[in-house]
C-alpha cells in the first residue's frame, strides 16, 4: 500500500525523510474522528457483556442494562449471588475479548486488523484506568470491587498491566492511519465501515432505550 507513497518521497530529495502529517482532508483523518466514538461506545457493550455472562455463570438475574450514548453504561442485577464475580467480569472480558478477536483477524491477514487491534487497545486503556483511576473516589466498578472484598493495589495492578497492554498495541499504529513517515494509504471503505458502525450503534442505543 505504501509503494506509491514510498517512490514520491524518493524523488521528492532530503526533504521527503518525513512524510506530510495527514491534513483534514485525508481518509485517516475521518477514519481517526469515526473510530474514537465508535470505540468509546463498543468498548462500554464489552465491558457490560462482560457482567452479562458473569451474571448468567453465577446465578444472577439481569434486570437491566443501560446504554446510551449521553450515559455512562450499567448493568443491573438482581438477586446478586456473586457480586464480587460478576464485577470482575466487566473489565476482564472487556480486555480479552477485543484482544482474542483482533489476533484472529490478524492470524487471518484481513486487512481491517489494525482497527480492531486499535479497538483492543482502547478497551486495554480504558478498562485499566477505569478501575485504577476509580479506585481513589471509589467510583463504579472500583467501588463495588473495594466494597466486595477487593484490595485497591489489585485494581492499580490491572490498571497497570491493562494499559500497559494498551498503549503496547497502539505504539506504531500512527503509519496504518496516514500518519507519520512512510504512512499507508487509507481505504475510503474503511472510512465507511467505521462510520456506518458508528451511525448503527447510535441509532440501536436511541431505540433501544
Amino acid at each position: 500500500m505504501s509503494g506509491s507513497l514510498g517512490q514520491q518521497t524518493t524523488d521528492a530529495g532530503p526533504s521527503s525523510a518525513i512524510a506530510a502529517p495527514a491534513d483534514c482532508r485525508s481518509p485517516g483523518f475521518f477514519l481517526v474522528i469515526a473510530l474514537l466514538p465508535l470505540c468509546w461506545f463498543g468498548m462500554m457493550i464489552v465491558h457490560e457483556a462482560g457482567h452479562v455472562v458473569g451474571a448468567w455463570l453465577t446465578g444472577g438475574k439481569v434486570t437491566s442494562v443501560v446504554l446510551h450514548p449521553l450515559a455512562i453504561s450499567r448493568t443491573d442485577v438482581e438477586p446478586n449471588p456473586r457480586p464480587h464475580f460478576v464485577v470482575w467480569a466487566g473489565p476482564v472480558v472487556g480486555v480479552l475479548v477485543p484482544i482474542g478477536i483482533w489476533r484472529m483477524f490478524a492470524l487471518f491477514q484481513r486487512p481491517e486488523t489494525f482497527l480492531l487491534r486499535f479497538f483492543a487497545g482502547f478497551c486495554a486503556v480504558a478498562n485499566g484506568l477505569y478501575l485504577g483511576v476509580g479506585s481513589f473516589d471509589r467510583v463504579g466498578d472500583a467501588g463495588d470491587l473495594l466494597r466486595s472484598g477487593a484490595e485497591s493495589w489489585q485494581l492499580w495492578l490491572f490498571g497497570f498491566l491493562t494499559s500497559v497492554v494498551g498503549f503496547g498495541l497502539w505504539n506504531g499504529q500512527g503509519r496504518a492511519f496516514g500518519f507519520g513517515p512512510n504512512a499507508d494509504t487509507v481505504a475510503w471503505r474503511h472510512v465507511s465501515v467505521v462510520a456506518g458502525l458508528l451511525v448503527a450503534v447510535l441509532v440501536l442505543e436511541l431505540t433501544l432505550n
